[in-house]
């Protein structure tokens, strides 16, 4: 039988894999685990813009009191505040109902420990099999219920503490916001505003529909064109729950997590501030990184994707920094999970400091050409089980020369392998990437209409 909780948290099609029951479900053994089986936890709860999200969120909290469960709603707020909220408060637990980056006939559901962080697999584990069993897990009853409380406080505690992270003013500032009309289309125009920038706002009018429709961090031609129509300084895309950001530069530039990560890692390291001298990112991230981190003597140290695993290595290693090239950054010194608005804000007082535009910034790494096709399969394993897949890849990496890199691997939360190519001859990697999309195609099936 399948694992039910991916690599964050449980997500399907709303209604279909991801139905009320099964939201309900979710919150009794939650409610059951995370309170460790012997008192009601508190537990707080927020949402992203989608319009599945009222319907999930009754079930949820519906089981979460039904279990017991002290919760309270936050309402629509991007997931990491819910993280902050969750470890700064005396709350035992987060939940947060978002399918992140993902259509919005998607939705999901993921959960936050009492610290902040992403749980581990094994209270994952844990929560799945009483799920699995729910008709075992005890029902409270009388004044032993759970209540419903609603909170927005949390919000403006939120937002002092995005603030005081930046450390300066952004007055002059020219920015366009992408909020993808996900959860971070009120607060991310409103911090901005109140450092002082002027704020260019665009996808910031949700309608439970349009979230990441042809906007937010996986399409940003429409931010980066209004940075160069208004003559922005910069230009942020927010995706779904506001957990990345792609940036831009003031040409309308695209700025991903590499070259956020690059610019960060080398002022913490003049600052003094980069522990153990340590960058952490995953496989797909740029050789260009790597090599503009050796030549500033810095370690960079590579994981599985997905920011659990990056969260996870840093904790291991005592580092500040680290994320993904696809704009999940964490700043340990902030935050316990990737947050799009502090990156950007930290991005932002990046060029107030240096007095220099984003472009200049940038400079700092090369990058080099790198393809990636999603590929949508029938069974996003068969290729980790094929037993030519080595004898492939390896010919393929022989066909690209030297320097090059490749990386085949079943997405996390779609039905979909991933190839990612990176060497110096674009026309070749063209064709390899289309004869390698047929391979993994053969081997994993198309997907079935």
């Amino acid at each position: 039988m399948a694992r039910l909780f991916g690599t964050d948290g449980v997500r399907g099609v709303a209604n279909r894999d991801l139905t009320p029951l099964l939201a309900m479900q979710l919150g009794m053994a939650a409610a059951t685990v995370l309170g460790n089986g012997n008192h009601a936890p508190h537990i707080l709860v927020g949402r992203d813009t989608r319009l599945s999200g009222d319907m999930l969120e009754a079930a949820l909290v519906a089981g979460l009191c039904a279990a017991g469960a002290r919760v309270t709603l936050l309402g629509i707020l991007p997931t990491p505040a819910v993280a902050y909220c969750t470890k700064n408060s005396q709350a035992d637990a987060g939940a947060v109902i978002s399918a992140s980056h993902n259509p919005f006939e998607d939705n999901g559901i993921k959960f936050f420990s009492v610290d902040g962080c992403k749980l581990p697999d094994k209270t994952e584990d844990d929560i799945e099999a009483l799920v699995r069993d729910w008709e075992r897990i005890t029902r409270a009853q009388g004044e032993h219920i759970g209540s419903v409380q609603r909170d927005n406080e949390w919000v403006d505690l939120y937002i002092a503490h995005l603030i005081a992270s930046t450390g300066c003013s952004l007055k002059g500032m020219r920015v366009v916001v992408d909020a993808a009309n996900g959860a971070a289309y009120s607060i991310a125009p409103r911090v901005l505003s109140q450092l002082g920038a002027e704020v260019i706002p665009i996808h910031c009018t949700p309608d439970g529909i349009n979230i990441n429709a042809g906007c937010g961090s996986l399409h940003t031609e429409s931010m980066r064109r209004t940075v160069k129509e208004q003559r922005a300084d910069a230009g942020l895309s927010f995706d779904g729950d506001a957990d990345r950001v792609i940036m831009s530069d003031e040409h309308g530039n695209e700025v991903d997590g590499d070259c956020i990560m690059a610019m960060n890692a080398i002022y913490l390291k003049e600052a003094g501030r980069l522990r153990n001298n340590v960058l952490v990112a995953t496989i797909m991230s740029n050789l260009g990184l790597e090599e503009a981190m050796s030549k500033h003597g810095i370690r960079l140290e590579r994981t599985k994707v997905g920011d659990r695993y990056v969260a996870e290595r840093m904790r291991e290693l005592d580092a500040v920094l680290g994320g993904e090239q696809s704009g999940h950054i964490i700043f340990a010194e902030y935050t316990t999970t990737g947050d799009g608005l502090l990156t950007a804000l930290q991005v932002l007082a990046l060029m107030q400091r240096a007095g220099k535009p984003l472009s200049e910034l940038t400079k700092v790494m090369t990058r080099y050409p790198q393809m990636i096709r999603n590929v949508r399969v029938r069974d996003k394993h068969a290729w980790e089980r094929y037993d030519g897949a080595k004898e492939i890849e390896a010919g393929v990496l022989q066909q690209l020369g030297s320097p090059s890199r490749m990386n085949i691997r079943p997405s996390g939360t779609e039905p979909v392998v991933r190839i990612m190519l990176e060497a110096t001859d674009r026309t070749l990697m063209e064709q390899v990437i289309g004869e390698l999309e047929q391979a993994v195609l053969k081997v994993c099936g198309k997907p079935e209409e």
